[in-house]
């Protein structure tokens, strides 16, 4: 499985078919034991556009709750919020949440390279707070997550969100996040099941590659110098995957800010290992690793 991944993920042809193969049939599935419901966003950003955003709520639910903007991987190339629905129905069982999911424009499943994907995770969360009386959620506190590709998206929606003060960030969860478009680091060369050098080259230059000029670090966050006044971030990561090394040293840049952190190296662990094999005990230990931070972190923050 993992290697056939691989192998398609090297080129835009492998990554449309396994966009059509496995992501496109969960677009509408449901998360067990939550009520599920869709809504289509106004974009801000670009006109004549709406942003699909799927919307997961515990039974019953009581208002008003925190919400939750949930960015999903696929390398800001590919993927649908339903692939996450395992994580959904986890969190929800710890803390009554609401979490909105948009299915954001992907650089190359929709031909939308950066910034489209992060203006439409933007414009969810600020409609998310101009209705948040009629959506039954708080408008004062906002937790943001995502893992891989949408772990990057979180950071730098966390960025731009502290920088122009536009909604309280309680704390963001950016797991194994795609911050780093430079590649220069050693993890960033390694050749694993999933997610490999080749890969990870490709996604960058289908998110970026039509810039010119200077990339800016809410396109590739690990970019940012100044980490004071962050919110409170959670994360862990693999030792055996390219982004080893820059979430390593995000973290450590928010810890040496001041920023309250929690975070897990796990040896032996590949991209995205906790869903390829969630039974192994390693994969165990990291879900209930975020499970426990996500839990004391809302009880500590919202």
């Amino acid at each position: 499985m993992g290697r056939m991944v691989n192998l398609m993920s090297h080129s835009r042809l492998g990554l449309r078919l396994m966009h059509r193969l496995m992501m496109r049939p969960l677009v509408r599935t449901e998360a067990k034991g939550l009520s599920n419901s869709e809504i289509f966003i106004p974009s801000k950003s670009t006109a004549n556009h709406s942003i699909r955003t799927r919307v997961y709520k515990p039974l019953p639910a009581k208002t008003p709750l925190t919400a939750m903007l949930y960015a999903h991987g696929g390398g800001y190339q590919m993927g649908v919020p339903e692939q996450a629905h395992t994580f959904f129905e986890d969190i929800i069982k710890r803390r009554d949440v609401a979490i909105f999911a948009p299915a954001y424009r992907l650089s190359l499943i929709h031909g939308a390279p950066y910034p489209a994907g992060l203006n439409d995770c933007f414009d969810t969360l600020m409609w998310m707070k101009e209705n948040a009386a009629e959506l039954g959620i708080r408008d004062d506190k906002f937790i943001l997550a995502g893992h891989s590709g949408g772990g990057g998206m979180t950071a730098a929606l966390t960025l731009k969100v502290t920088d122009t003060k536009a909604a309280n960030i309680a704390f963001q969860m950016p797991v194994y996040p795609m911050l780093d478009h430079r590649m220069i680091t050693e993890s960033s060369k390694m050749n694993t099941i999933i997610w490999d050098q080749a890969g990870n080259a490709m996604g960058w230059r289908n998110y970026l590659g039509h810039l010119t000029g200077v990339i800016d670090e809410y396109a590739s966050p690990a970019l940012r110098k100044n980490f004071e006044g962050l919110p409170p971030t959670i994360s862990f990561v693999g030792d055996l995957e390219p982004f080893y090394d820059e979430t390593v040293s995000f973290m450590k840049s928010l810890e040496s800010a001041g920023v309250p952190t929690r975070f897990e190296i796990y040896k032996g662990g590949c991209h995205a290992f906790e869903i390829l094999n969630p039974k192994a005990q390693i994969s165990i230990r990291a879900n209930n690793f975020q499970l426990d931070s996500f839990e004391a972190f809302f009880d500590a923050y919202t």
